[in-house]
């Protein structure tokens, strides 16, 4: 078995059960030593998976936060007006990303979670004296945005929808 396989069946037995499993024992299921186990672990945690060790096995978490996509279009003094009104309502704002006609879809990755980061991400726009991503698309953007439930999402686009930022 080769070691891309190896971790998509460690990904499976760790979905599938219902309590901690130990890299000794996944060692003896795939039949490599506990030092490769490790390894793929850090692979596997390097890429989208959060598995977490305790004293007892390895664990992997599962985000129970909803996420949805919103396409909003603003000129670059709302920026802080849009991202304070989704943070203010409960939202983790993941990332902005546009889709242009021709060069395809730009992402960048924002992480932002409170009013702090909306003033420290606007600050840092004006100081390098650069255009917002949405420059590139007439200001048409998106943004990945998380919550604790949908119905915060669901408020989150109708405060988009009241400010006049959401594009149907």
């Amino acid at each position: 078995m080769n070691g891309e396989k190896r971790r998509e069946e460690i990904i499976e037995k760790l979905q599938s059960s219902s309590k901690p499993v130990s890299g000794a024992e996944l060692a003896k299921i795939f039949k490599v030593s506990r030092q490769v186990i490790v390894h793929d672990i850090a692979l596997l945690r390097a890429g989208k998976y959060n598995i977490i060790s305790t004293h007892r096995g390895y664990i992997l978490e599962v985000n129970p936060r909803k996420q949805r996509i919103y396409k909003v279009k603003h000129n670059s003094d709302q920026i802080a007006a849009e991202l304070n009104a989704i943070v203010d309502a409960g939202g983790h704002i993941v990332d902005v990303f546009v889709n242009h006609k021709v060069y395809g879809e730009f992402r960048v990755a924002l992480s932002i979670h409170s009013r702090k980061d909306v003033n420290d991400f606007v600050a840092s726009i004006k100081s390098s004296k650069v255009s917002p991503l949405s420059r590139l698309t007439n200001e048409y953007h998106y943004h990945t945005v998380e919550a604790d439930s949908d119905g915060i999402l669901d408020y989150i686009e109708k405060e988009l929808e009241d400010q006049g930022y959401l594009v149907p």
